[in-house]
């Protein structure tokens, strides 16, 4: 990255932690830390809100999503990046955190136990901007942060099979936000030729990674754009076959908002029933919701487990 790249990012509140990593507080770990609500992967998972370090190891993104508010100008390719060390990235990572809240040691509404907890995070959200799988090191780094007994999440757009078959995080996301090729051409708008391949052969990664880990397709609905279709996206999902579906809604911030207008924004009304059209189609019920965030968690049917939490 740049400086000017660098100075636009700290405006922005990241942390930029190597030459292509960064960290960002999430707004759920400040309202937390406030006790003013969790974020819906605490109430979904168990995950504790102001112990979650929203990160990324690659800034670099694939895809330019019409949805995304991060902002594309800057960030876009497919090479894969190496430069930053996995143990100087968690270090670094913690320390950035740290920094990030600081200010809350002063502020009279903050729960100073959360706070104090706060400085040692315990679960990575690598998820933050970019691709991580991008990250040439990136099975390295989820090895070293369950050695450090820390938990990962890996959110990815499914463009680098060959990386994903390399990972093994705690949880792992893939996002579908189209139901079919041309859909996916328009929405995600990948720069690999062929976008549309690698997020197949991803889904069926996402089938045999079960067996290891928790896996989840996320559905960005966007109203108007990509709410429809649900036996197209049942039919991703049985390819996938993940344990966990989550359907969340169009957020009107950022970047986006140049993209896109705020009729585009769902209600969780719409969201939710937009998931009953899903769990028919698909097979899958839903088990939970959480209304602040516009979001769903929809469980394979005939899943006779429960839900492990953190």
């Amino acid at each position: 990255m740049t400086p000017e790249q660098i100075k636009l990012l700290q405006k922005q509140q990241y942390e930029v932690i190597g030459e292509h990593s960064a960290v960002k507080i999430c707004t759920w770990t400040k309202k937390s830390i406030r006790d003013e609500g969790v974020c819906y992967k605490q109430q979904f998972y168990g995950i504790n809100s102001h112990r979650c370090c929203q990160m990324t190891p690659n800034m670099q993104c694939s895809n330019r999503c019409i949805y995304c508010w991060r902002d594309m100008d800057f960030n876009l390719g497919t090479g894969m990046n190496d430069k930053d060390d996995p143990d100087e990235i968690i270090n670094r990572a913690i320390l950035a955190q740290r920094k990030l809240i600081s200010g809350f040691g002063g502020y009279k509404m903050t729960n100073m136990k959360k706070w104090k907890e706060a400085q040692d995070p315990i679960h990575f959200a690598i998820s933050l901007s970019g691709e991580p799988t991008g990250y040439k090191r990136l099975p390295e780094l989820i090895k070293k942060l369950h050695k450090r007994n820390f938990s990962s999440f890996v959110v990815t757009n499914g463009e680098y099979p060959e990386q994903l078959e390399k990972v093994t995080p705690t949880q792992l996301y893939l996002s579908v936000d189209s139901p079919t090729k041309e859909d996916f051409m328009s929405i995600d708008r990948p720069l690999f030729k062929d976008g549309w391949k690698r997020f197949l052969e991803s889904c069926d990664v996402m089938k045999h990674k079960r067996k290891k880990t928790r896996t989840a397709l996320r559905l960005t609905l966007v109203k108007g754009i990509n709410m429809a279709n649900p036996e197209g996206y049942a039919e991703l999902i049985r390819r996938a076959k993940p344990l966990f579906l989550e359907l969340k809604a169009y957020m009107y911030v950022g970047s986006s908002r140049s993209r896109l207008d705020i009729g585009n924004m769902p209600l969780h009304s719409d969201v939710a029933e937009f998931s009953q059209k899903i769990a028919d189609a698909a097979g899958y019920k839903i088990i939970d919701e959480k209304k602040e965030s516009r979001v769903t968690l929809l469980m394979e049917d005939d899943f006779e487990g429960r839900i492990m939490k953190f």
